[in-house]
């Protein structure tokens, strides 16, 4: 091989290499934007539908967010399950966007994140003083937090 095609070889890999990097790279923070979009729109949703509840119960609510995205009878990501038609009435009349997180439903979206989940694998949850649909009743019902029912 001459040593002009060996330069060419070297540079070529040294391209394919940065290439590589740059690639990963931007992966890497499309992931991390990801779980950003992620942690913001959990924190926004526990805002909406659990702002006066203890803070555990907030948790709560963010993990049964996490819990469904887990589940295969669920949307496989969080806007999935957040944005499925009827599934919250925060996101339904608009809540959702109406207010900023606070900084306990910023807390508790990322203790979620970070594996808390005080309802031990619950799917669903409501405030049984607030009208509900009849079948919701059918779950089985893990435990009480605050003014909400989290169940299976």
């Amino acid at each position: 091989m001459s040593s002009a095609m060996k330069r060419k070889l070297m540079a070529g890999s040294a391209v394919l290499i940065v290439a590589t990097a740059v690639a990963v790279a931007l992966v890497m923070r499309s992931d991390a934007q990801g779980r950003a979009g992620d942690s913001n729109l959990l924190a926004r949703l526990v805002s909406a539908e659990a702002e006066g509840e203890p803070y555990q119960g907030m948790v709560a609510v963010a993990a049964v967010m996490l819990n469904r995205v887990k589940d295969s009878k669920f949307p496989n990501t969080m806007s999935g399950v957040v944005f499925q038609p009827g599934a919250f009435e925060s996101v339904s009349n608009g809540l959702i966007w109406q207010r900023s997180p606070s900084s306990q439903a910023v807390s508790a979206a990322r203790d979620a994140l970070n594996g808390y989940d005080p309802t031990y694998g619950c799917l669903f949850f409501w405030n049984p003083s607030k009208p509900v649909s009849g079948w919701i009743w059918s779950r089985s019902v893990a435990v009480h937090i605050g003014n909400h029912v989290f169940a299976r």
